[in-house]
C-alpha cells in the first residue's frame, strides 16, 4: 500500500520530533534509575538530623510567625503560620487555606466568592500547591514529621547520608529522600524517590540560601539535571 505524500510527511515530522525525545527520555532514564537504597532506622540517623536542623537554626524557623515566597514564578504564598492561614495566589486565583478547619478555607476568582464545585476544585488545587511548594522550601525542616521515619545510607564519598521517609502524611506519603550534607550538616541537595516523578532517584541540589528577618534560613534555588527551580520575594518575620 503506497502512502500518500502529505501523510508521509506528517508521519516524517512526527518522528521526527518524538524520537529524539524518546530516545533523551530513555537515556536520562537508564543514566539516573536508581533503586532505593536499603536502610535501618537507627539513633544514628535520628542524631544526623538533628545535626541538620542546628546547622539550620530551627528555632528561628520555629519562632517565625509569617513566611512568603512566589515558587518558580507560579504561585505567590503568605503563609501566617501563627494562625495557620496561608493565601494562595496564581493567575486569577486566591485561597485562603484555613489549615486547622477547612471548612473555612475562601476560594476567588478575580476578588468575586467562589462556592459549590469550582470552590472545591480551586481549594484542592491550591493545597497541592501548597504542600509541593512548601517542601521545595521547608523540607530540612520536617525530618521529624509525624509519619517520617529516618535512616543512615553510606554515600559514595564514604560520608553518611540521610534518608527520610514520609510514611503519611502531605499528598504524596511514601516518598522518600536521601539527603547529602556538609561536614556542618548543612543540607547541599537530597535525592528523590517519589510518586510522581517517573526517574527515581533524581538529585536536586539545595543553593543559594537566604536569611529572613526572622533568622531562618531558606534556599532560593534547586538544581536537577539541566532544571531549574527557583524561590523568589522570601520573607520571614516573627513579628
Amino acid at each position: 500500500m503506497k502512502l500518500p505524500k502529505p501523510l508521509k510527511i506528517i508521519i516524517g515530522v512526527i518522528i521526527f520530533f518524538t524520537l529524539p525525545s524518546a530516545l533523551f527520555i530513555g537515556f536520562i532514564y537508564f543514566k539516573y534509575n536508581e533503586d532505593l537504597p536499603k536502610y535501618e532506622v537507627s539513633k544514628e540517623a535520628d542524631e544526623l538530623a538533628q545535626k541538620m536542623l542546628d546547622a539550620l537554626d530551627y528555632k528561628a524557623l520555629e519562632n517565625t510567625n509569617y513566611l512568603e515566597w512566589t515558587f518558580r514564578n507560579s504561585h505567590h504564598f503568605e503563609w501566617e503560620r501563627d494562625k495557620q492561614l496561608c493565601h494562595v495566589f496564581w493567575k486569577q486565583y486566591k485561597v485562603s487555606l484555613d489549615l486547622n478547619d477547612s471548612a473555612n478555607t475562601k476560594a476567588y476568582v478575580h476578588s468575586f466568592t467562589v462556592t459549590g464545585q469550582q470552590r472545591q476544585e480551586l481549594i484542592d488545587l491550591a493545597t497541592s500547591y501548597f504542600h509541593n511548594d512548601s517542601f521545595w522550601l521547608l523540607a530540612p525542616y520536617k525530618v521529624f514529621d509525624e509519619g517520617t521515619e529516618r535512616g543512615i545510607v553510606k554515600l559514595d564519598d564514604g560520608s553518611n547520608g540521610l534518608m527520610v521517609r514520609y510514611k503519611s502524611g502531605g499528598t504524596t506519603p511514601g516518598d522518600s529522600y536521601l539527603w547529602k550534607l556538609d561536614k556542618d550538616g548543612k543540607p547541599l541537595s537530597f535525592k528523590m524517590w517519589t510518586s510522581i516523578v517517573p526517574i527515581q532517584g533524581l538529585e536536586a541540589s539545595w543553593e543559594h540560601w537566604t536569611t529572613t528577618k526572622s533568622g531562618a534560613q531558606l534556599p532560593t534555588l534547586h538544581k536537577i539535571l539541566f532544571l531549574g527551580i527557583e524561590l523568589r520575594d522570601i520573607k520571614g518575620t516573627n513579628e
